[in-house]
């Protein structure tokens, strides 16, 4: 990459030290607080071992990748080495993003603390009006949080992988042609959508894959009691339980939840052994799931409009 291919970045971060910043976290600590404009940082390639966070004072990040087999961000946080307690998952986090108007693009995010590590985030993300595209998170158990009452998070053309509740959090999130494969027999997401919010995990146009020895995997259960997720129009590969979707041995749940399913296709996507308690749209159901109507929900749809229509060109 040449000088002026560096053109329309504000720093420019390279571990060998041919950049403004060698690190991931000092760029964003040199960045201005608040600013009027987005702050675009490019990322050459190369694997940064560090533990990045975006402040909640750090909005209008953009982070750009070489790559996303190029750019890795990586760490080995997990539950038992942080060891605070019952909330020590939430301190595992190799990217967190707390500032608004965040956006990634052509970059890896992995948590390397293994298979038998337990607890172990890749990307936590709070902020809102968050965007991801063409990103890689790679983890095993809790690979994305998607968490913030109200935030809502739009992830296009990505690859999430992890073993289980591997998307998580009670954010709105929209995952649009995005690969979500499973390593292990057991669940893909675990939704805490608050009560009061009327979209949580939506799911369109994504494939669900799986590594070879995965045959028994559901598509979600209740973190929380009013747990949202919507998959539409998705294929989905044999290694789908026939049923779908599991209480997490809480029945009452069934009640409360929101499980919801729209034209999906492919061998896991079969309708006759889903549990009862789990729907399928009908069409005009199904229009309240489009990208945009679900990330206006809930909040100004003028401002959210103009950073859906920004995000999407």
């Amino acid at each position: 990459m040449g000088s002026d291919d560096f053109d329309g970045y504000d720093y420019v971060v390279d571990r060998e030290g041919d950049g403004d910043y060698e690190s991931v976290q000092a760029a964003i600590d040199g960045a201005k607080s608040f600013p009027r404009e987005r702050i675009r940082i490019l990322l050459r390639e190369g694997v940064y071992d560090e533990k990045v966070a975006v402040h909640s004072w750090n909005p209008k990040i953009t982070l750009v990748g070489e790559g996303a087999a190029e750019t890795i961000l990586t760490h080995d946080d997990h539950f038992e080495k942080i060891g605070r307690g019952r909330n020590s998952t939430f301190f595992t986090y190799t990217l967190k993003v707390c500032g608004n108007d965040f956006r990634a693009r052509n970059l890896t995010v992995r948590n390397g603390a293994g298979a038998d590590a337990g607890q172990a985030v890749a990307l936590h993300a709070e902020a809102d009006r968050a965007e991801f595209e063409h990103c890689r998170f790679v983890g095993n158990q809790d690979t994305v949080y998607a968490g913030g009452e109200c935030s809502r998070q739009y992830f296009r053309d990505c690859h999430v992988e992890g073993t289980t509740d591997f998307v998580f959090g009670g954010a709105t999130a929209v995952f649009e042609r995005c690969d979500i494969h499973s390593k292990a027999d057991s669940y893909v997401t675990a939704a805490s959508t608050p009560r009061n919010q009327p979209f949580g995990f939506v799911f369109r146009d994504c494939t669900l894959t799986a590594d070879p020895e995965v045959s028994d995997v559901y598509l979600g259960r209740p973190w929380r009691d009013h747990a949202h997720v919507a998959f539409l129009r998705t294929e989905m590969g044999s290694h789908v339980n026939p049923a779908g979707w599991h209480n997490w041995s809480r029945p009452e749940a069934e009640a409360t939840v929101t499980f919801v399913e729209y034209e999906n296709r492919g061998p896991g996507a079969k309708r006759d052994e889903r549990v009862e308690w789990a729907a399928e749209l009908t069409p005009a159901e199904a229009e309240r799931y489009a990208t945009e109507n679900v990330l206006t929900g809930g909040t100004s749809r003028q401002s959210t409009r103009r950073w859906y229509r920004t995000t999407t060109r």
